[in-house]
């Protein structure tokens, strides 16, 4: 499916149209405790979303997070409302709105948009990756110099020691990491050269999918240690690095720890 530029400005001009509700009065309530949070902030996004979408491509289907309906065939959309929804809930201005169109099993275009800073990346499969219209890249650092943003298990605790035994020695081996909220903020900060590492244990497809296509595209690589074909059906482990070299030391470092994948869903 060909992305053209009609076409991607509906979509972003849609992805923009979420600020109103974001930024209204919402509640909050739990979806299985403390750490896994909903408002109604985000099913409101959601079937707004919902809506505008279906307008522009009536043929694809919907997946999102507040409704997970798993497929792996065809063409479809993959949303997160609100990606970062406990930082949505305390203020904190790093949350984001996260659309992706897959096709074949492969993003093809992505749109991440953090309405309190009014940035938005976006990235089409073959035309670049781009910040509010100007083209970004990933950083040129090596692993001695990178930034690595990750994130422990929130919602499977028990992964915690692999996820410590991981940060420990890629700690000692980089200059700094970060624990931002938001996954797909932190892949497209990633991608616009504001960090060069990434991992995370435990993914959804709403947490990546749009950030995937914007690193890619941004000559950065994304994967998993199970291969670099990444799935949309269920949660997987997630790499990403600015450089081939910074991503075959993330993922050997990963497998020390965490050899196989510990979890089926």
């Amino acid at each position: 499916m060909e992305i053209t530029r009609g076409f991607a400005e509906q979509v972003i001009a849609a992805v923009r149209s979420c600020k109103e509700i974001m930024l209204g009065a919402f509640t909050v309530s739990e979806k299985a405790g403390a750490f896994n949070l909903v408002t109604t902030a985000d099913t409101s996004v959601q079937e707004h979303l919902r809506g505008m979408l279906e307008k522009i491509l009536p043929r694809a289907w919907f997946l999102g997070e507040e409704s997970p309906e798993y497929r792996q065939d065809g063409t479809f959309w993959v949303v997160d409302p609100i990606d970062g929804t406990s930082n949505f809930v305390r203020g904190m201005r790093l949350s984001a709105v996260s659309v992706a169109l897959v096709d074949r099993g492969e993003e093809i275009f992505g749109v991440v948009y953090n309405p309190y800073s009014e940035e938005l990346f976006c990235a089409a499969k073959g035309a670049g990756a781009y910040l509010n219209g100007t083209r970004i890249h990933v950083s040129g650092r090596d692993f001695a110099h990178a930034l690595l943003f990750t994130a422990f298990s929130l919602y499977e605790k028990k992964y915690a020691p692999a996820c410590e035994a991981v940060l420990k020695e890629l700690y000692a081996g980089c200059d700094d990491f970060r624990r931002l909220g938001s996954a797909a903020l932190e892949l497209c900060y990633l991608a616009a050269g504001r960090g060069e590492l990434y991992f995370e244990m435990r993914l959804f497809p709403w947490d990546w999918a749009a950030a995937g296509v914007i690193i890619r595209e941004a000559g950065g690589v994304v994967g998993t240690i199970e291969g670099e074909c990444l799935r949309h059906d269920r949660p997987v482990l997630l790499l990403a690095a600015n450089s081939v070299e910074n991503y075959r030391k993330l993922k050997t470092t990963v497998q020390k720890y965490v050899p196989e994948l510990p979890y089926r869903f």
